[in-house]
């Protein structure tokens, strides 16, 4: 796959602490034998009220912050089931990005090795993000993934953690699969060195 050295994009503010698996994508859409379709279930109650109409206050539902690629969230983000469908919704969606300041850890892994990237910043930063794209909408945003960094509107740069392996699976379009197979003759090395000291151990 290509290389992903950056992003850039509009910002939605949802400043939700614990927001859900459940929330980002609903039961009712996991009725399905692929990933196709999750984008209309994304945050599905949030958007539409209980006749199926579009709700005004929604601020996905807004003109403002349309085709976004970055969303800006509140602590505690993906909590819940482990259900990686929110994860591929928040994708097909259009985000390739989300901002919060932690996340629950399963959902954090589920993003990570779907290229979903999850930055993880300090409160007081998170607010000042939110701040800009409250206010003007449409904002945009800059990420560094080699630097590990996001620059605001104003030019403020952020610095925020993130695993070597991690961050070596979103710039490289990386899976846990595609990481074992990147080892193969390291792995074969250490088999051959390991039955050679240990001939008895090896099935024939």
């Amino acid at each position: 796959m290509t290389r992903l050295m950056s992003i850039e994009g509009s910002a939605v503010p949802l400043p939700i602490d614990n927001l859900d698996t459940d929330q980002i994508m609903p039961k009712q859409f996991l009725r399905i034998i692929d990933k196709a379709g999750l984008a209309d279930g994304l945050l599905y109650d949030l958007r539409f009220d209980e006749h199926g109409a579009p709700r005004a206050d929604c601020v996905l539902n807004q003109p403002g912050y349309a085709n976004a690629r970055i969303l800006i969230g509140g602590a505690n983000f993906g909590c819940g089931s482990s259900r990686e469908h929110a994860v591929w919704g928040l994708q097909q969606y259009g985000f390739q990005v989300v901002i919060a300041p932690s996340f629950a850890e399963i959902f954090y892994s589920n993003a990570m090795n779907n290229r979903l990237l999850l930055v993880q910043l300090e409160r007081a930063v998170i607010d000042t993000l939110l701040r800009d794209a409250i206010e003007a909408p449409g904002t945009e945003l800059s990420i560094d993934l080699e630097r590990q960094t996001v620059t605001s509107a104003s030019g403020q740069q952020f610095a925020y953690p993130i695993g070597a392996r991690h961050k070596r699976m979103v710039i490289e379009g990386m899976d846990t699969v595609d990481l074992t197979l990147a080892c193969v003759a390291d792995i074969e090395a250490f088999e051959r060195e390991h039955f050679a000291r240990h001939p008895w151990a090896q099935v024939i």
